[in-house]
């Protein structure tokens, strides 16, 4: 079985082959855990985009071509390569961002379940005949691929972000060109490597490394980009989005959250601590996704604080590739910084450090899993994704004042709440402003479901039913003189 350093690739892949940038110019990649340098990637830009456009764009007329299950079959190949290789790939992932093995596995083992589940659901693309308002016609629906898909990931799930993306996009017959974040590359670039080996066409998978403006840009200009996705900032997917208007471009964005993590006095107490460990601290808090507010009321506030502090206490932080590590270091010094501002924002304001508080006695952009009581809405992180180890825990009295405080956002993505009362469940359903509500779970996603956020965290859906709507384009055939 192959090692990780196999599929460690230190070139771009463009048009079915591997490339340096036409500079000779590189990128240093860091391992977070050590800072050492583990290798380098081309420092790719306008010109290697152009003419990665160029290969996907002479690609898609075979690809979209190919019959179905010529393209199942290539999907099928491709999830048992990634399962072939959890290990290798889960430690290629670790090595280079940071997280635990476990979860590492873990991700490479979600990537690969959307891509079968895409293979599945490529087959129930359908269209319909829909009623004729006069006899002798019959009118048809259909869909057919988009196009050229340019995609940008991010490194904190530098695998299955691209997973969500290129798997639908595959499996419509979308050529992809994808720009995984320059962190993390080497886990966007096996996935070029993982579609040569089982034999994609030429062409139709494409990566970058390189310059985010630069290669962002190409795709912008280039007519025949005809979809962008893009996971990561607001202001950046913003931007992008603007951008896309000049030629009028599909755009599917996953933008930030702030999600709330709501505690009602008649939940499982035991289950709602369990729950906000796994939401807030699984990837060290670096996730779209995870608690950052939580809420818990007050009669059951004090034991839960209480419960949530030993737990947070008792966690081991570490080099990811270590036994019993359950948190590795964060991506880089930036990141460390925004936590510490965040925290000094916090006490100033009144909130009391429980435990942590501060950078690990292990350096480097290390950071102890911390818990603050006392938060107010007025402290920065009611506002902004913390994206780092902090558990910020605030009090609450009534339903009503719940719900209001979690909806008192910008963004929509992701919320949690914990409680018995199964009509205050359905209430919760229709009040929470986000695209996605745990109710008693605190790690919900999962393919069989439409992942994606409402206000300013995004636009569209990956994974469920509705993740190939994004790949696809709907044509009406009015059929007359029958």
């Amino acid at each position: 079985m192959a090692d990780w350093q196999t599929w460690m690739k230190e070139a771009a892949y463009v048009g079915g082959e591997w490339i340096g940038a036409n500079s000779g110019e590189t990128i240093d990649v860091t391992n977070p855990a050590t800072g050492e340098i583990i290798g380098t990637v081309p420092s790719c830009g306008t010109d290697e985009t152009m003419r990665a456009v160029d290969a996907a764009q002479e690609a898609f007329a075979g690809f979209a071509g190919m019959s179905l299950m010529d393209r199942v079959d290539l999907l099928w190949k491709l999830h048992d390569a990634l399962m072939d290789n959890k290990d290798a790939l889960g430690e290629l992932l670790t090595i280079e961002m940071g997280k635990p093995l476990a979860e590492a596995k873990g991700e490479i083992a979600i990537g690969a379940q959307y891509v079968r589940w895409f293979a599945e659901e490529a087959r129930r693309a359908k269209g319909e005949i829909v009623p004729a308002g006069v006899n002798g016609r019959r009118i048809l629906v259909t869909k057919h691929p988009i196009g050229v898909v340019g995609m940008i990931t991010p490194w904190n799930f530098p695998s299955s972000m691209l997973a969500r993306k290129i798997a639908p996009a595959l499996a419509m017959g979308c050529p992809v060109v994808a720009k995984p974040a320059t962190a993390t590359p080497y886990s966007g670039l096996a996935w070029a490597a993982m579609a040569e080996e089982v034999g994609y066409p030429t062409g139709s998978v494409n990566v970058l490394t390189g310059s985010a403006r630069k290669i962002a840009g190409a795709m912008m200009d280039r007519f025949e980009v005809r979809k962008i996705t893009f996971t990561g900032s607001t202001e950046v997917g913003k931007e992008l989005i603007r951008q896309s208007a000049d030629s009028v471009k599909k755009v599917s964005m996953e933008l930030g959250g702030n999600a709330p993590f709501i505690v009602f006095d008649d939940a499982d107490l035991d289950a709602a601590v369990e729950g906000a460990m796994v939401s807030k601290y699984r990837n060290s808090g670096q996730t779209c996704v995870c608690a950052n507010r939580i809420y818990v009321q007050s009669g059951i506030h004090d034991a839960f604080v209480e419960k949530l502090v030993q737990k947070t206490r008792d966690m081991k932080v570490g080099d990811g590739r270590e036994d019993g590590v359950v948190q590795g270091p964060l991506i880089d010094k930036d990141a460390v910084e925004k936590v510490e501002e965040l925290l000094e924002d916090a006490t100033s304001k009144g909130g009391s450090v429980a435990c942590g508080g501060g950078r690990h006695d292990l350096g480097g952009t290390f950071f102890e899993p911390t818990v603050i009581t006392g938060a107010t809405q007025d402290m920065a992180f009611a506002q902004e994704e913390i994206f780092g180890p902090l558990a910020p825990v605030f009090k609450f009295e009534t339903e009503e004042e719940a719900i209001d405080m979690a909806n008192d956002t910008v963004f929509g993505l992701a919320s949690y709440a914990y409680t018995k009362d199964l009509g205050r469940a359905f209430r919760l359903n229709e009040r929470l402003q986000y695209g996605m509500i745990g109710i008693n779970s605190g790690l919900i996603t999962t393919v069989e479901a439409p992942f994606g956020g409402v206000k300013e965290s995004g636009l569209g859906k990956e994974g469920g039913s509705q993740g190939l709507e994004d790949y696809m384009e709907t044509k009406y055939v009015c059929i007359d003189g029958i």
